[in-house]
């Protein structure tokens, strides 16, 4: 069976050793904002590129020598996973237009040596400049991307500030599909720090959660309909809300109003036609809680990922879990397994 990994981490390859995009990467993080951007060794003595928020509380790790293509390809076969999409982990969040120039250049090289089996997706500031346009134009007319990446917030603020409305409205009028990667820490992140599994995990939950709530209920989807949002995470297990977060109407008059019970209809259409998921390493979720995530949401609006090479054993057993151990059927699993990212992104698999 054909499997597309749709969250393949991509850094430029010599990201250790061009001391311009280096600097690009550690420049950009604003420590004014309390992002402590720092180079540190790896426990095997590779250079790391180290994420702390706060200080001492450690977010993100890069690692020299995981995001070659050779170690790419490598994972993908010994995990039997036929073609990959790239998109950059996290830091899209702050790196300025010049960086993520060279991010798309080396992505495209990247693709070019894969033969076929990986896929690029355009890095961009999402401010909606004409700079920022003429180089989302040159990564669809000259570097062949099949998608856009988004971080779910910049700052403080999320997709849905109209800040973002003429970026995304291009994108819109593209019909280019859209990954929208988590963050590090949601935007109120102060009382998930303490414990590392909580920061480095729920911390992610919960800023993806809010960012697709608040693309569902500030209705920018009435304006970009044809925009197509696919967020890491489950969407922050937006499948386990959505019943309790939709609207409904109260069978009997209420003394007070406390929810609103209006637009429950919108939002349904929003979560069917503008919301899609990365399936991302399925296997630490449990079985019961994807099968649950595919039977509410729906098969078609979920995509295997890895986000190798967080763990390197995530994309392999990400795969055997899906192809293996969920009880689905086996359209559910093609689906998730390869044909609606082939669909989504007009891959020529």
């Amino acid at each position: 069976m054909t499997v597309v990994d749709i969250n393949i981490h991509h850094l430029p390859e010599d990201l250790f050793t061009n001391e311009k995009i280096l600097n690009g990467f550690l420049s950009t993080a604003p420590r004014g904002f309390g992002e402590i951007a720092t180079l540190g060794t790896a426990d095997d003595g590779r250079q790391q590129l180290i994420l702390e928020k706060p200080a001492g509380h450690q977010n993100l790790n890069y690692v020299d020598g995981d995001y070659s293509v050779e170690a790419k390809l490598a994972v993908m076969d010994d995990a039997g996973v036929d073609y990959g999409i790239m998109r950059v982990p996290v830091w899209q969040e702050w790196l300025d237009l010049d960086t993520c120039r060279a991010v798309n250049d080396n992505a495209a090289a990247i693709v070019e040596k894969s033969g076929g089996r990986l896929f690029s997706t355009a890095c961009i500031p999402p401010w909606g400049g004409k700079e920022n346009i003429y180089e989302l134009e040159r990564c669809i007319d000259e570097l062949g991307v099949v998608g856009v990446q988004l971080a779910c917030h910049y700052g403080q603020l999320y997709l849905d500030d109209d800040v973002f409305r003429p970026y995304l409205k291009v994108l819109n009028d593209k019909g280019l599909p859209v990954i929208v990667h988590h963050t590090p820490l949601p935007v109120e992140w102060k009382s998930v720090v303490d414990y590392t599994n909580l920061r480095r995990e729920y911390g992610r939950i919960i800023d993806q959660g809010i960012a697709v709530g608040r693309e569902l209920f500030s209705g920018m989807f009435d304006e970009l309909p044809d925009l197509k949002l696919i967020h890491t995470m489950l969407g922050g297990n937006w499948f386990a809300s959505q019943q309790l977060l939709t609207p409904h109407k109260p069978v009997k008059a209420e003394s007070l109003s406390r929810l609103d019970p209006t637009g429950g209809d919108r939002i349904r259409q929003y979560l069917d036609q503008n919301i899609y998921f990365d399936l991302t390493h399925p296997h630490s979720w449990g079985k019961k809680q994807i099968e649950a995530a595919l039977e509410i949401s729906g098969s078609d609006h979920y995509m295997f990922g890895s986000s190798f090479p967080v763990f390197r054993s995530w994309m392999s057993q990400g795969v055997d879990f899906l192809k293996n151990e969920v009880d689905i059927s086996d359209d559910d699993r093609e689906a998730v397994l390869w044909r609606n990212a082939k669909q989504m992104f007009d891959l020529p698999i």
